[in-house]
């Protein structure tokens, strides 16, 4: 694919800015009516396969978890989040955008990523309702674990 075919396709399918692969097994949790349709048919696009739902029974590539603030203990989801994903695979946390019903505050993220051994890389609009954090472990924890 060129570059210019590359860059349409950013603007068109908003997961492919994500950086989601062909293939990859991306698991998701927290899924409701609420969250963004365009973003997870993007992501089936990309990846070609089914997204997988909190049954799955193996590690996945990348999880995708939509967390509202209603929803529970932020750091206790990042820690279980955490424990789905392949190691050195992204958590991409999608909470709603500023005055949307379910908001997170961004220090919370931050508190809670942090507490769950999880460094932020990227923040995107991640669609009408929608922000989206990628998660990861940092590069020190991942090498000590070999």
């Amino acid at each position: 694919m060129s570059a210019t075919a590359d860059h349409a396709e950013e603007r068109i399918n908003p997961a492919a800015r994500l950086g989601f692969e062909p293939g990859q097994v991306v698991q998701e949790i927290g899924y409701d009516d609420d969250v963004e349709q365009e973003l997870r048919e993007g992501i089936e696009a990309v990846t070609g396969q089914e997204l997988v739902d909190e049954d799955y029974d193996d590690v996945a590539d990348v999880v995708v978890l939509w967390f509202r603030d209603d929803d529970g203990d932020l750091t206790d989801a990042l820690v279980d989040a955490i424990g789905l994903v392949d190691e050195g695979g992204p958590v991409w946390l999608m909470t709603p955008k500023t005055g949307r019903e379910g908001y997170v505050e961004a220090s919370d993220i931050n508190e809670a990523s942090t507490t769950a051994g999880l460094s932020q890389t990227k923040s995107i609009n991640a669609g009408k309702d929608w922000s989206g954090s990628r998660l990861v472990t940092p590069k020190s924890a991942r090498s000590s674990k070999r």
